[in-house]
């Protein structure tokens, strides 16, 4: 066995909750007077995986930071109550290699989210039973390299290794000392590093 454990991202390389995210987000945002136009779906595409202050900046930049956020927080709460009931596009083969991996490695989520938005995943899906431990910028406060980091030192990992889909998810585990795989099927491009193009290519390389 190459690694001790598997942290996997969430956006982009576990599911795709773009489309039900512009949906419990445009329930809200339309509800705010001073949200001048609802983004996109490919827009909200192109924040995938930033804090909560970068992200709206992009999507708000005609807010002031304190409104973004207060934003944000109305958005991010409905969101979870609504993947929780809804679920969200997972991509091929996502449940069933989970499972499989779940046999022979202790698995693991850090995503750049609100508290809650995991836990909407676990329960939609019913994947708990397959991930160890999670962690996220909405309960610590910490960035991504920090909450890997967190992951590994409380579950007493020597060898792990973080599966995402974008060079800033590469950056953060470059950044906490662990080695990357790039989910290649999601959102973003990174190069020069291991790659899948599914899911289900993943055993063959832990």
């Amino acid at each position: 066995m190459q690694y001790d454990g598997i942290i996997f991202d969430l956006d982009g390389t576990l599911w795709d909750s773009s489309a039900e995210i512009q949906k419990s987000w445009g329930d809200v945002l339309a509800m705010q007077p001073d949200i001048t136009r609802l983004p996109t779906k490919e827009e909200l595409e192109s924040v995938m995986g930033l804090g909560a202050e970068e992200l709206t900046e992009k999507l708000f930049p005609y807010l002031p930071l304190e409104r973004r956020l207060e934003i944000f927080d109305l958005c991010a709460e409905y969101e979870c109550a609504y993947l929780s009931v809804h679920g969200a596009k997972l991509y091929p083969h996502i449940v069933e290699t989970l499972a499989a991996l779940s046999k022979t490695h202790p698995l693991f989520i850090v995503s750049n989210c609100a508290d809650g938005y995991i836990q909407s995943f676990l329960k939609a899906h019913d994947t708990a039973k397959y991930i160890r431990d999670f962690e996220c910028i909405g309960r610590t406060g910490k960035p991504k390299s920090e909450n890997i980091r967190l992951i590994v030192e409380r579950n007493g990992l020597q060898s792990p290794v973080y599966v995402g889909d974008t060079q800033w998810d590469c950056d953060a585990a470059t950044a906490a000392g662990v080695p990357f795989i790039f989910a290649a099927y999601g959102f973003g491009h990174v190069e020069n590093t291991p790659a899948i193009a599914s899911i289900d290519e993943l055993p063959k390389l832990v």
